[in-house]
């Protein structure tokens, strides 16, 4: 199968996880079976500046981050650390994290969340 990008859902978020402006999200898996049913996500995130996504924790999945894109001010159980682009970031099932783009220039993450 091959998803063409004009297929791909396009959201946008806003105050995403209690964060700061409109997230916007490219859904390139449309539904979980789409994954196996072993995740529920795999998206673009984009994050204009100013932009963020709130502090959360994810208790029966993870979360993996790859930096497409720009920088970003990654929060790692709490512990604050600079992303870049090609950097990786991994949120396990019990862990809380948050990303927020503090620059001027757009900040762009492949986001994958599979089940614990």
């Amino acid at each position: 199968m091959i998803r063409k990008k004009e297929e791909c859902k396009i959201e946008y978020r806003e105050h995403m996880r209690d964060g700061d402006g409109t997230v916007m999200i490219t859904n390139f898996a449309l539904s979980p079976e789409e994954l196996n049913g072993r995740g529920r996500l795999f998206s673009r995130i984009t994050l204009n500046p100013g932009c963020s996504i709130g502090y959360h924790v994810h208790e029966k999945d993870s979360e993996l981050f790859y930096i497409l894109k720009g920088t970003g001010v990654y929060s790692d159980n709490g512990q604050l650390e600079t992303v870049t682009a090609g950097d990786v970031t991994i949120c396990p099932a019990g862990s809380g994290h948050s990303i927020a783009n503090q620059t001027e220039d757009v900040l762009e993450i492949i986001a994958l969340i599979v089940y614990a």
